[in-house]
């Protein structure tokens, strides 16, 4: 069991349980005493193999922390940070947090605004113009946002675009009927599986 102004070792395993009652366990990646945080890194919430969680702990709001097993060799060198890529990402966040916002604010449906997130998915060259979509500078999307909203110079461009939101819009309407009939639909998933 940790007692007070004890250090956890960068690669130790530890347990740990939180305010909220919730068992943790991970590897040490970083401890900071002054602030009592501690980073660790467990398996990915996702289940992808290659990847992993890394959760930053206030220790004041931590009880029962165990170490389970203790780091006899050194830690290998930490990984380098491409600072211009993170910087980057985080750049990219704030300016879709910041158009989801301007959404919001401008009065823009709740349609429009998940049309917008599914062509984003896609293609990241849009952006909001009022209450407009713009794709790419060659499409313009604007309320009610369907099929024949869309208007732009004909070719490749404007057919694409045309192409994500009827498919917006189809699987919208699909996953409405799957809500609505839940009993239904599992029978005939069953029937056809029959």
């Amino acid at each position: 069991m940790a007692g007070p102004g004890e250090y956890f070792a960068i690669g130790a395993y530890v347990s740990c349980r939180t305010c909220q009652e919730t068992r943790l366990q991970g590897e040490v990646v970083a401890f900071d005493y002054p602030s009592k945080m501690l980073a660790l890194k467990c398996p990915s919430s996702s289940g992808k193999a290659n990847h992993a969680d890394i959760l930053l702990l206030n220790l004041d709001y931590v009880s029962d922390v165990e170490v389970i097993n203790e780091r006899t060799q050194t830690p290998p060198p930490l990984a380098s940070l491409n600072i211009t890529k993170l910087a980057s990402r985080a750049r990219l966040e704030k300016e879709e947090k910041l158009s989801q916002a301007y959404a919001i604010s401008a009065g823009v449906s709740l349609d429009g605004q998940q049309l917008f997130q599914t062509i984003h998915k896609t293609i990241k060259d849009c952006k909001w113009q009022e209450k407009n979509i713009v794709v790419m500078e060659e499409v313009v999307i604007s309320p009610p946002y369907q099929v024949e909203n869309c208007k732009g110079k004909e070719g490749r461009a404007l057919t694409h675009v045309c192409k994500i939101v009827e498919k917006h819009f189809r699987d919208v309407e699909n996953q409405k009927g799957v809500q609505r009939n839940p009993v239904a639909q599992s029978q005939k998933e069953t029937s056809t599986s029959s």
